[in-house]
């Protein structure tokens, strides 16, 4: 009995650092999959729950926001720890902590837009400018919500599938 030797017959892939693996036995990469996210009214999360929380509100959206994004598209990275420390502890950075994190929200969202099909219309730079005269929260649901509605009447929490 012959064996196939190194480059002949089966083709195999080096898996970091573990011995070489047969192509045709790795499990396929479950990367066009996530969860859809709730949809959120925009007036509720931007004013009205803010105000009745004292902006407890805020701080919660903000972390249940990027937790949403990471579960919906893995290849966005989990920084709802981060964004909630950021807005927590901002204040030793002088506010540059929280305003990077709040930046960086508005990439985060375009890089969703992107994954369900859409054109990337969320900005970072917008939701600045925005965030300086109250209206950030507003504007980055209102582009979640986009997503969301890409996905009909699907709910939170269900699987969705991934255009790229």
């Amino acid at each position: 009995m012959s064996y196939p030797q190194q480059g002949q017959g089966q083709q195999y892939q080096q898996q970091g650092g573990h011995a070489p693996v047969p192509a045709q036995q790795q499990a396929p990469a479950a990367a066009g999959a996530g969860y859809n996210m709730k949809r959120r009214n925009p007036a509720g999360a931007w004013l009205g729950l803010p105000m009745i929380t004292f902006g407890i509100y805020g701080l919660v959206w903000f972390f249940k926001v990027h937790t949403e994004l990471h579960q919906y598209d893995r290849r966005i990275d989990d920084a709802a720890t981060n964004a909630l420390l950021s807005m927590l502890f901002g204040g030793i950075t002088l506010g540059i902590w929280p305003l990077i994190m709040w930046v960086k929200l508005g990439g985060r969202i375009a890089e969703a837009q992107r994954a369900a099909g859409l054109q990337p219309s969320c900005s970072g730079g917008m939701g600045f400018l925005l965030g300086i005269f109250g209206f950030g929260v507003l504007y980055y649901q209102l582009q979640l919500n986009k997503v969301i509605d890409r996905y009909g009447d699907t709910p939170a929490g269900q699987q969705v599938s991934l255009a790229a």
